[in-house]
């Protein structure tokens, strides 16, 4: 399902976006996403290429879960024993290393466009293409690249550097993004983005 960069090169105006990549997916965690640490290697790759233009993203809890719109404060109140293990919210080990010089972006909700913190931090730096990584595909990933789109940004999906806890709705989201959003996403792995 590779679509081969079809909109050229990479230029320095690239970013790695790597989303959610945390300890509330390991082992132990009411979220874990028993096959997040196999992609952790990619991330790793490319966010060495990347060093100096990556944003890692975490999913944290609001300050005041109560004061969440709506549905969000049912979503809170279910996982609000979470607030009693705060490691669970850090970057898994592997991937903490990198910061600084990558930068961290916090979100209460699943897209990281909420808010105005990364489109500044996309805007200050004048890029225009996002290279989207992490978890979950069908999730925070997904919601993240439809606000990118809804940007203007030029995306490209890592296949190989995502991951999902369902294998079925991972496959779909890919599929998805092949078939229904083709003019604005392109899917490549890791070898084609680092040889782009």
């Amino acid at each position: 399902m590779t679509d081969m960069l079809r909109h050229g090169p990479l230029g320095q105006s690239t970013l790695h976006l790597c989303i959610d990549m945390q300890n509330l997916l390991g082992p132990g965690s009411p979220w874990h996403a028993p096959w997040a640490m196999q992609i952790v290697p990619k991330l790793i790759e490319l966010t060495e290429h990347f060093r100096h233009a990556t944003v890692f993203t975490r999913f944290v809890l609001p300050p005041q879960p109560a004061a969440m719109p709506g549905l969000w404060q049912h979503y809170f109140r279910r996982w609000r024993g979470l607030a009693e293990q705060p490691e669970l919210f850090e970057l898994l080990p592997p991937l903490q290393g990198f910061v600084p010089p990558a930068e961290i972006i916090d979100k209460p909700v699943y897209s990281a466009f909420t808010g105005q913190k990364l489109l500044q931090h996309l805007q200050g730096r004048r890029i225009d293409t996002l290279v989207v990584s992490g978890a979950e595909t069908d999730i925070c990933v997904l919601s993240t690249v439809l606000g990118a789109i809804d940007h203007g940004y030029r995306v490209i999906v890592v296949q190989d550097a995502l991951c999902s806890s369902v294998d079925e709705t991972h496959d779909a989201l890919l599929a998805f993004y092949h078939q229904r959003l083709s003019e604005q996403v392109e899917i490549a792995d890791v070898a084609a983005i680092l040889a782009a």
